[in-house]
């Protein structure tokens, strides 16, 4: 990767946003957790949640990812608080698409991932950015299987 390529993909908003990932840690008792690992990159993120009538109540992530990992973290960590699961997977599958296939930005309140747009070129950067929305589905899961 070209210099000019590392500065496009790793604008100061993306470094920002990784800089402050919202809700870090774990929770003492969750309901729910999951932990998810890039086997590209080593990037993984512990996702743990409390859920009451269907939508999380509380978070925490671990999340040990590149800058634009960690980038996508900060932009869940902002909006995860309050959502139900159908919400978590269709932001998950527009982020995917919007990396993958060209799609559009996920909608709001995930409109956030806008600022990884740039990182459609680098597919190898795919899995890291989808980790924090894929282990939120996953310990929401977990959650609703444990009886949440």
């Amino acid at each position: 990767m070209a210099d000019s390529d590392l500065i496009k993909l790793y604008s100061g908003r993306i470094l920002e946003l990784a800089a402050s990932i919202p809700h870090q840690g774990r929770l003492s008792a969750p309901m729910g957790s999951a932990k998810k690992r890039s086997p590209l990159c080593g990037s993984t993120v512990t996702v743990d949640v409390v859920v009451k009538d269907g939508r999380i109540t509380q978070f925490a992530q671990d999340v040990k990812a590149c800058a634009l990992g960690q980038a996508a973290a900060s932009v869940l960590g902002r909006v995860l608080v309050g959502k139900h699961r159908a919400e978590l997977e269709a932001a998950r599958d527009s982020l995917r698409a919007m990396l993958k296939d060209a799609g559009p930005v996920p909608a709001a309140p995930f409109e956030g991932y806008e600022v990884l747009i740039p990182a459609r070129e680098y597919k190898n950067r795919h899995a890291s950015i989808l980790l924090p929305l894929e282990a939120a589905c996953e310990a929401m899961i977990a959650a609703e299987s444990a009886g949440a």
